[in-house]
């Protein structure tokens, strides 16, 4: 059984259908990517997941569990855990208190410190930051708050909406490596991302969407070497 199985979804904003009956799952230990154009509904996926937006249709099932009926703190319980895209960080607090703000659901203080001293491993520069204001961190270091602090909740399935935006090239490549290094270990990743290319260069498999449908489906490498995506999204 998938991790994650999505069928038959669909999302609808007034009269606007964003997801028109999607179709796609995600097994443990995988790096799935949903790649497409802008309001291709990729972003809109990973709300319903996450409970943000409530489904119009379809169901959405986690490790058998139904997730459109739960609500989006109680979907964080269950071990699904998003960074939104613009990754909100809480301004005005520390990056440890950030940090912090992601174990909220959890009791364990032994297990938390643990988890911590794995987001410093993943991201060194927050432990040197710990005690500044996060809104006074550069883009980067930002984008990997964003991410360490849902690493804190101790995500079985991280979903993860345009990491790359507004980073510098070098600053993407550390960021895709630094995902890479999630899922060795052990945390299953749901990407969406515009930076096609990168992201199928890490993914197992990759779904592609245009206007709220799953247009294609496949492992990462076989899509990056197909001509039509090389035309459509790598620009070949």
């Amino acid at each position: 059984m998938a991790m994650l199985e999505i069928k038959k979804l669909e999302l609808n904003y007034g009269v606007i259908k964003a997801l028109k009956g999607i179709d796609m799952e995600v097994n443990q230990g995988e790096i799935v990517t949903l790649i497409g154009a802008n309001g291709a509904g990729k972003s809109s996926t990973l709300k319903a997941i996450s409970g943000i937006e409530k489904i119009s249709g379809g169901e959405i099932l986690f490790n058998g569990e139904e997730l459109s009926k739960m609500n989006a703190q109680d979907i964080v319980k269950v071990g699904v855990s998003q960074v939104p895209e613009g990754r909100r960080i809480f301004a005005g607090m520390s990056v440890l208190e950030n940090l912090e703000m992601g174990a909220y659901l959890r009791k364990d203080a032994e297990e938390i410190k643990e988890s911590l001293e794995l987001v410093y491993k993943h991201f060194p520069i927050l432990k040197d930051r710990s005690k500044q204001n996060a809104a006074t961190l550069s883009g980067g270091e930002q984008q990997m708050l964003a991410m360490g602090r849902a690493l804190m909740s101790k995500p079985k399935l991280l979903l993860l909406d345009e990491p790359s935006m507004g980073l510098a090239p070098i600053l993407v490549k550390s960021i895709f490596s630094i995902i890479s290094d999630i899922k060795e270990q052990g945390t299953t990743v749901l990407l969406v991302e515009q930076n096609a290319r990168m992201a199928l260069s890490i993914a197992d498999r990759a779904y592609v969407m245009e206007t709220g449908k799953i247009v294609l489906s496949g492992n990462g490498k076989e899509l990056m070497d197909s001509e039509e995506i090389q035309k459509a999204y790598l620009g070949g």
